[in-house]
């Protein structure tokens, strides 16, 4: 394993490992993180000569094969034809619920957000729905979120294929635990304590027995990473290939 790792190369490998066994990941605008972690998910199948990884990156003229947006991507959904999505919030509790509406009280929310748009749909069709923020404080991880522009959990009479299954942040991992509704902190990326992710988390969550370091990655993956992950990236952002070059360079001097 690499010790020489940024934290953005550690949350997208991170991320690639919850994606395993997916046939078709999807990925929204503006989310270069996952959308690297697809793709090095892609790569990493192709060298081994396993099944292929299919990838709708929106926004992407490359690695996209829909010619109608978001249309064709809840056709998608609807149909099963989609085995991971990404969603995030400007708030999310400890039930999985996500706000993407505002803070305050709807209608007359202080501070507005782009809004919901087809998160709740993709949220009941889509069987693995991996939650993303960088940034991880109380502001965004809140007991009860504001508005729910998408219930992580539904009473057992309504039919759902999808959920929450795990929240990745920048201090940590989580697991979903549909059963009881509540997220179990299971790593903690290097340079952070359980003290500080509690005092930075606004609900409550179980503590996996096993508790870890995140996993940096081994050099086949990281090589996979700097290599043919970022070029395919500079498609669709390369603003962000860019920063995470950088990133990397200042982080090996």
């Amino acid at each position: 394993m690499s010790s020489n790792v940024t934290l953005r190369e550690r949350l997208i490998v991170t991320i690639a490992s919850l994606l395993d066994g997916a046939r078709h990941v999807a990925v929204g605008a503006s989310s270069p993180i996952p959308a690297a972690a697809a793709m090095l998910l892609r790569a990493q199948k192709e060298a081994l000569n396993a099944p292929p990884v299919r990838l709708s990156i929106l926004g992407s003229v490359k690695h996209n094969l829909f010619t109608n947006g978001s249309a064709e991507l809840f056709d998608c959904a609807g149909q099963g034809r989609i085995d991971a999505f990404f969603l995030g919030g400007g708030q999310i509790d400890g039930q999985g619920n996500i706000n993407l509406v505002g803070v305050g009280e709807y209608p007359n929310t202080s501070v507005r957000w782009p809004g919901s748009f087809g998160s709740a749909y993709l949220y009941f069709t889509v069987p693995k729905v991996i939650l993303f923020r960088e940034e991880h404080s109380p502001r965004v991880f809140v007991d009860k979120v504001d508005f729910i522009s998408a219930p992580g959990t539904s009473e057992p009479n309504v039919y759902r294929k999808g959920g929450p299954y795990a929240l990745l942040t920048g201090l940590g991992l989580f697991m979903f635990e549909p059963e009881n509704a509540r997220f179990r902190l299971v790593h903690m990326h290097p340079g952070h304590t359980l003290a500080e992710i509690q005092a930075a988390t606004g609900f409550r969550f179980e503590i996996d027995p096993q508790l870890s370091v995140t996993p940096a990655p081994d050099e086949a993956t990281l090589a996979l990473l700097r290599g043919r992950v970022l070029d395919e990236l500079g498609e669709t952002y390369p603003d962000f290939a860019q920063q995470l070059t950088k990133e990397i360079t200042a982080h090996a001097e």
